[in-house]
């Protein structure tokens, strides 16, 4: 009945955390003119935008949202669905969100349908962490890259492999099967792992290659990080790569993962940091760190974009969003670290907050 209960109780984790909707509603009018007394004023109208995407931000983006509605803009309801980035790209070639998100920045080739023009802007960074749950295990497992190419190639399938063993000397592993678990949507954190695993195994980069979907050659496909999450949480045995902030906030054991200097690093944002260092932002707004060569860094880690129209025909919208990407961008980065992400460099802000004033509203 307990096990029951537990399983039920994580599904219903995942539903919720796939669909978040940040909404609020006035409690106290609002002027239209700032010189006018707040006691005349007429009430503004309330303003809703919607945006969908990567699941990966969702959690900055949410206290970044819920702070500005209640530190700056009480009648502005941002209504943010984390589908996917693959899904955040479609929509924002449909024309059919203000906004979509993606951990992967769109190509030159799907800019070019969308008709408004589109505004990458890069708004936060974080690490992707390897969870996974054995029995009386609860940090510390190192996985060198040789043994995490051969995990998600198929290769190593028991918790007891000798090339496990060989990094853990101080561990007795259980002989347990090794339940490899990914993502069955296309996804931004896919595409970070799958570029780091092509950089570090010349087998993967021939036979599976990197991108939002792959053709996995082996384990269980769940959708989005909160489905990733939940089941890792489940089942004995299980391994998967998710958002760093879910494992955080669930407490799953979190794999150190050999970098390029060959030091076994745990995500955290100092250390996802110290991967950004090496990564210059280029011109474009575009950069992906599939190998970082810092000996302190995390190896997977990955900027995060919010996928803006060049061209807002209603002004009211655009203004909007481009003040709550601003102050995210400045205020917003305070929160970064306690929620698991990590804050972007100066640099980057400057260079994205050039990228959101470039966006154009009204007709």
């Amino acid at each position: 009945m307990g096990q029951k209960f537990k399983r039920r109780q994580w599904l219903g984790l995942a539903i919720a955390l796939c669909t978040v909707i940040i909404a609020c509603q006035p409690s106290t009018p609002v002027a239209t003119d700032p010189a006018a007394p707040s006691n005349s004023a007429p009430a503004s109208a309330p303003l809703v935008l919607n945006g969908t995407g990567a699941s990966f931000p969702l959690f900055i983006y949410e206290r970044i949202f819920s702070e500005y509605r209640q530190q700056v803009a009480p009648n502005l309801s941002i209504n943010y669905q984390p589908t996917g980035s693959a899904a955040g790209i479609q929509q924002v070639i449909s024309n059919t969100v203000d906004f979509g998100a993606s951990d992967v920045a769109m190509t030159e080739a799907e800019m070019a349908q969308v008709e408004s023009g589109v505004v990458l802007v890069p708004m936060t960074a974080g690490l992707v962490a390897i969870a996974y749950n054995l029995p009386g295990e609860t940090t510390g497992l190192n996985l060198s890259r040789a043994v995490l190419a051969d995990i998600f190639l198929g290769k190593i399938t028991r918790w007891n492999d000798p090339l496990i063993a060989a990094s853990n000397p101080e561990r007795t592993l259980p002989a347990l099967p090794l339940t490899l678990v990914h993502r069955s949507d296309g996804s931004g954190t896919t595409a970070a792992v799958t570029a780091h695993l092509a950089a570090i195994s010349p087998e993967w980069q021939t036979d599976v290659g990197a991108g939002l979907s792959v053709a996995w050659p082996a384990g269980l496909g769940i959708k989005a990080n909160a489905g990733v999450a939940a089941q890792i949480q489940q089942a004995e045995g299980t391994l998967g790569y998710l958002e760093y902030s879910y494992a955080q906030r669930l407490g799953l054991p979190i794999a150190a993962i050999e970098n390029q200097a060959g030091n076994f690093m745990e995500p955290e944002p100092a250390s996802g940091a110290a991967a950004l260092r090496d990564a210059a932002m280029p011109a474009d707004l575009q950069v992906f760190i599939p190998d970082p060569v810092d000996e302190s860094a995390y190896p997977i880690v990955t900027y995060s974009w919010i996928l803006a129209y060049a061209q807002y025909a209603d002004a009211i919208k655009g203004d909007a969003l481009k003040q709550v990407l601003s102050w995210g961008l400045t205020e917003g980065q305070q929160y970064s670290q306690e929620l698991g992400y990590i804050p972007l460099p100066e640099s980057v802000v400057e260079q994205a907050i050039a990228a959101v004033e470039r966006i154009q509203v009204g007709s």
